[in-house]
Formats: structure tokens, C-alpha cells, sequence
């Protein structure tokens, strides 16, 4: 999710868009870069790895004037956080410079092809394939060159282009990827959101899928990929420069738990086709190895933890593999037999967890194949691995894990069904109703975030309770020990997530009228298993809140509250039950009064064991 501005108009260009990517820079900062188109029609490009100040320091007391120009602050998919890798990338003519936060499904091949006609391609980008193709449709006119490209690309992208003979002209475009132009008179403004803008003008104009925005310091004219005029309408932000940085929301957090429809959608782009069909290219090498495998070791930490249960369910499912998930801090100290017909899959957010890194390289050392899993490139436990599978979720500034979490069960199951179909495994059949679900669920997850508008009552209700109680079986237990996380995290109210079956085994002495037992019981194999552990808590005068499929038509006369979630396949159904789960804890913080993105005793990335 990386930060984009660009600027036309009278004033200097460059300080505008430094501040710009300042305000933007939680939203990468791998690498940052910049473009200008002097006053003498020359192009200035500066780019740098690591964070903004190191573009600053390159750039200072040389930057020209300049009343043109676009910059870019980087969180790293394709090709590592590196200077050649970092944005803008220019065409061969050195004229045209692209930036672009999304991800390009198709770039292999359109680099092929552009290489194959002469193009000298440089990074390892995808985002450098744009440049040479608005360069091949070049005439004259940059929106058409731009409108030309983009009817090659697939994928999800916001990006802006600029030409240095065009020198009051940016063209920019978004497909599911936010992009926001400010109008302020005689200047206009393009960026990833409002925040970068807002200190400028308070007049924006918010694109919509497909629209291609032509921007001239007067205005904005706005047009489809075929040039077919569009209408957008004008909005007044109210907001504050701190509200913007966190997109309207209250907090981090809350804003984060609404960004995840559009993660989950980076997260499976290039790895669902819209054929339904499964492909991690990521795995390519390790074909042979992973046919040879006869075990898989998940190690993880907190949140990736929970999810690595789900990830040790479904391939222990669909490959027939024993398969298990182990916290990070105990492997190590009491490890399996290990060696090359062991499978590990290391899962961590930050990529720096010390706890899972220690493990997985103490298998490494025994001859494990590793898999890596994921948030951050260039990260220490990239470097443990024979391949990666980056979680594509973006930066995550709140220190409760949210979106990464759900990026994390929707990868390890995309990794899951592509190991199973490496080995001979899954039925064609089940992989189709595999990746159906798969693309269907950025959709059902705003459809949960919309049905969800009465957690905060729900929490009002229940702030005061003296602990709680999550249950769920088979793969919704994960989504119940994520919820118990969540609200212990926050809100630092006590919470303990259990296997509903373990509940009479002793748990149940906990649950009465002030400690409510909370259930994940969506659609699933062991649904009527559930409701039996459900009914002995009932039995107990504790209060039920439910997490339940749409339409199911017994929840309601058993629970005291219901949260419904769309209906998915079974072993994604975590990724939908939790959001309900965040939420709720998410509002018991706020009506407590905690430091919701900065919990107490709590770091976002643990990098001592």
C-alpha cells in the first residue's frame, strides 16, 4: 500500500510533495522518490531506499524549480526496497515517469513482450512495465497514451504519469486501489488519500473504479479507459490534517479493520485467476520438494499463530499430510524430527519476530524446505527461506493485528490449496469452489463490516462484564482465540478463547450472568456440535453473543445476540467470523477509555525472544 502525490500549478513543486509524502509515509517506507519538470523542461528524478530522510538529505539544496511533479513513498511487492526499485520509473525516452501503489497481475508477460521489442527495463518492478507502455502509445497526447495502457494491464492500480513536454499535465488512474484529486483554484492535487492533500484545499473529487483523471492546475476532467466522459461530484472535507492521516477514522485501528475488503483483494490478486483456478508462482521452484514432503511444521507467533492453525487444517485436509501449527517460542526447545521431508512455514507479520525466526532457522539447519509467509520484503525471515508468499496487506500502523490477520488465513489457505495441487490432491472440482470463494471474499467482508453497525451498542452493553468466554471447533476456533486476543489486547479486559468441546473439561466453572460466552458458530462440519456446547453454557445463565451465518434460522432462538457474516467456504470462514470479533473489541476499548493503537506492555514487532 504504497503513498502517492503529485502537483500542478504555480507554486514550487517539490516542497509541496515532500511534505505530502510525510503525511503518506505510513503507508510504506521501503523507499521514497521524486520527480520535477524544471523550469528549463528538464526532468529531475531522486529516488532512495529506506525512509523519506534519506530522500530528503539526497535532495537537499539541489532540488529545482519546478511547478510540476509527482513523488512516491514505497511499501516493497514486486522486487526488493532498493534504489532501483523505488519510484518513479521512467520510459526509455527518459520523458515519461510513472508511480503506482496496486499490483499488476500480468507484468511478467508485459515485460516480456516490451523486452522483446527493445525496451531496456531496469528494476524488478512491476510499476516499470507502465512506463514503456504509455511510451510505446505516445503521440502527443499523454491521457491517450495512458488510457492506451491501461487497457493492457490487469490487476488493481492507482497511479500517476507525467511527461516532460506536457509540463501542466498529470494523468492519473485508479482500478481498486484509492486515489483522491484536490482542486484549489489555480492548483491541483492527485494522492493515495486526503491526508496528503488536506493542508492545501479542502475540495477533492474521489475516483471511482476505471476512471482516468486528466488534471490541469484549473480543474479535473475525468473519463473511462475508452475516454468516455465521466461525472464526479465535488466533496468539502471537514476533517482535521490528524483525522485525515487515519482516513476519517477515530483510530488506527478502526481504520485498518475497514481497509481489509481491499486487502484480502491484493492479497489473492495473481494467485486466483478468473477462471477460479489457484497458482502461486512463488512455489515454482520448489515443485519437486514439495511433491517429496511427507510433513508440514507451521511456526508462528500471537495472531500469525492463530492463523497457522487454520493454514495446519487445511492442508492437513487437502493433502492428506499430517500437519500441525507450533508457537515459535516452544519449537525450537522441544522440536520434532526434522529434516528434507519436513515442510516449515514460517508465518510472521513484521518478518522480524524473533521467536519464529529463531525456530525456522534451527530447521534450516536440519534441511527443512522453508516457506516464508510474510508482510514485509526484504525482512530477516526472507532471508531464512527457499520462497516467500508476501501477505500484500499493506503497512499495519496499530499495534493489534487486524487486516494482517485475515491477509494471513487467506494466504496460508491460497498456499494450502496450491501445495495440495502440486501434489496430485485436490480435485479439480474443489479447487474451482476453492478459488471461488476466494475471489467472492473482499466482497463478503464489507458485506460483514456493513452488517456489523451494532457492535458498538453490543459493546456498551457488555464493557462492564467481568471476563468472557470464546468458543468455537474445527476451523471457526482459531477466529475464537483471535476475538479473545483482540479484546485482551485493547481493552485489557480478560478473555479466554477455548475449543467449545473443552468447555465442560473445566472452563465452564467461569461462565454465569457476568461472564458472557461468545461463539463463533458459522456454517460448518461440526455446526451442531457447537450449538450442544453453546446450550451448556446457556444452561449456565451466561449471556450468548453469537458470530453466525446470514439466514441461519436456528442461531437467533438460542443466542442473545447475534452478528451476522456472510456465507463462505469452511476454511475461510475465520476470515469473515473475526470481523465482527475486532470490531466488538475495538469498541470496548474505545468506551474503556484505552490506548487502542498503542496498547500497553505491547510492540508491533517482537524482535527479542
Amino acid at each position: 500500500m504504497c503513498g502517492i502525490v503529485g502537483y500542478v500549478g504555480p507554486r514550487e513543486a517539490g516542497p509541496i510533495l515532500i511534505e505530502g509524502l510525510k503525511r503518506l509515509e505510513y503507508r510504506g517506507y521501503d523507499s521514497a522518490g521524486i520527480a520535477l519538470v524544471d523550469e528549463d523542461g528538464d526532468l529531475f528524478v531522486e529516488k532512495k531506499a529506506g525512509k523519506l530522510a534519506n530522500l530528503q538529505t539526497a535532495i537537499a539544496d539541489r532540488t529545482p524549480h519546478a511547478a510540476i511533479g509527482l513523488a512516491h513513498t514505497r511499501w516493497a511487492t514486486h522486487g526488493r526496497p532498493n534504489d532501483l526499485n523505488a519510484h518513479p520509473h521512467v520510459d526509455c525516452t527518459g520523458e515519461i515517469t510513472v508511480i503506482h501503489n496496486g499490483i499488476i497481475e500480468n507484468f511478467q508477460e508485459l515485460r516480456d513482450e516490451l523486452a522483446g521489442r527493445g525496451h531496456r527495463l531496469t528494476s524488478d518492478t512491476d510499476t516499470e512495465a507502465i512506463a514503456h507502455l504509455v511510451e510505446e502509445a505516445y503521440a502527443g497526447d499523454l491521457g491517450d497514451a495512458v488510457r492506451s495502457a491501461l487497457r493492457r494491464l490487469e490487476g488493481a492500480y492507482a497511479l500517476v504519469v507525467m511527461h516532460k513536454r506536457e509540463i501542466d499535465r498529470l494523468v492519473g488512474a485508479r482500478q481498486d486501489v484509492p486515489l483522491v484529486v484536490g482542486l484549489a483554484g489555480e492548483e491541483s492535487f492527485i494522492a493515495s488519500d486526503v491526508a496528503a492533500i488536506l493542508a492545501h484545499t479542502d475540495r477533492v473529487v474521489f475516483l471511482e473504479e476505471g476512471d482516468v483523471a486528466d488534471l490541469r492546475p484549473t480543474g479535473v476532467e475525468v473519463t473511462d479507459v475508452e475516454g468516455v466522459r465521466r461525472q464526479r461530484a465535488e466533496t468539502r472535507i471537514d476533517w482535521s490534517l490528524e483525522a485525515a492521516e487515519k482516513g476519517g477514522y477515530e483510530h488506527f485501528m478502526l481504520k485498518e479493520i475497514h481497509e481489509q475488503p481491499e486487502a484480502l483483494r491484493q492479497s489473492i490478486a495473481g494467485r486466483v485467476g478468473r477462471d477460479d483456478r489457484i497458482h502461486v508462482e512463488e512455489l515454482a521452484p520448489l515443485a519437486e520438494t514439495l511433491r517429496a514432503v511427507e510433513r508440514v511444521e507451521l511456526v508462528a507467533c500471537g495472531s500469525a499463530y492463530y492463523a497457522a492453525l487454520v493454514g495446519a487444517t487445511a492442508l492437513q485436509d487437502w493433502t492428506g499430510l499430517p500437519a500441525r501449527a507450533t508457537v515459535g517460542s516452544e519449537f525450537r526447545y522441544s522440536p520434532p524430527p526434522l529434516g528434507e521431508n519436513v515442510l516449515v512455514i514460517a508465518v510472521t507479520q513484521s518478518g522480524e519476530t524473533a521467536d519464529t525466526i529463531a525456530p525456522t532457522r534451527h530447521a534450516r539447519e536440519r534441511g527443512c524446505p522453508i516457506i516464508a509467509v510474510t508482510n514485509t520484503v526484504g525482512s530477516a525471515i526472507t532471508r531464512e527461506a527457499d520462497a516467500v508468499v508476501f501477505l500484500h496487506a499493506g503497512p499495519e500502523i496499530a499495534v493489534a493485528a487486524s487486516k494482517t490477520f485475515v491477509t494471513q488465513v487467506t494466504t496460508l489457505v491460497v498456499l494450502a490449496a496450491a501445495i495440495a495441487k502440486a501434489r496430485g490432491s485436490l480435485a479439480e472440482d474443489s479447487e474451482l469452489e476453492i478459488g471461488a470463494a476466494l475471489r467472492a471474499l473482499p466482497g463478503a467482508a464489507q458485506r460483514a463490516l456493513d452488517a456489523a453497525d451494532q457492535t458498538p451498542d453490543l459493546a456498551r452493553r457488555y464493557v462492564n462484564s467481568r471476563g468472557f468466554m470464546f468458543v468455537g471447533r474445527g476451523y471457526t476456533y482459531p477466529a475464537a482465540l483471535e476475538g479473545a486476543l483482540k479484546l485482551k489486547e485493547v481493552s485489557y479486559v480478560h478473555a479466554e478463547g477455548y475449543a467449545a468441546g473443552e468447555l465442560k473439561h473445566g472452563p465452564i466453572s467461569l461462565l454465569d450472568a457476568e461472564c458472557p460466552l461468545v461463539a463463533v458458530v458459522t456454517r460448518s462440519s461440526v455446526y451442531e456440535k457447537l450449538i450442544s456446547n453453546v446450550m451448556e453454557g446457556r444452561a449456565r445463565d451466561a449471556n450468548v453473543i453469537a458470530v453466525a451465518t446470514e439466514g441461519d434460522p436456528q442461531i437467533a432462538g438460542i443466542a442473545d445476540e447475534v452478528c451476522w457474516v456472510p456465507d463462505t467456504h469452511e476454511a475461510l470462514s475465520p476470515v469473515l467470523a473475526v470481523i465482527p470479533l475486532q470490531l466488538f473489541a475495538y469498541h470496548v476499548a474505545v468506551a474503556r477509555g484505552t490506548d487502542v493503537d498503542q496498547p500497553r506492555n505491547l510492540a508491533k514487532s517482537v524482535t527479542v525472544e
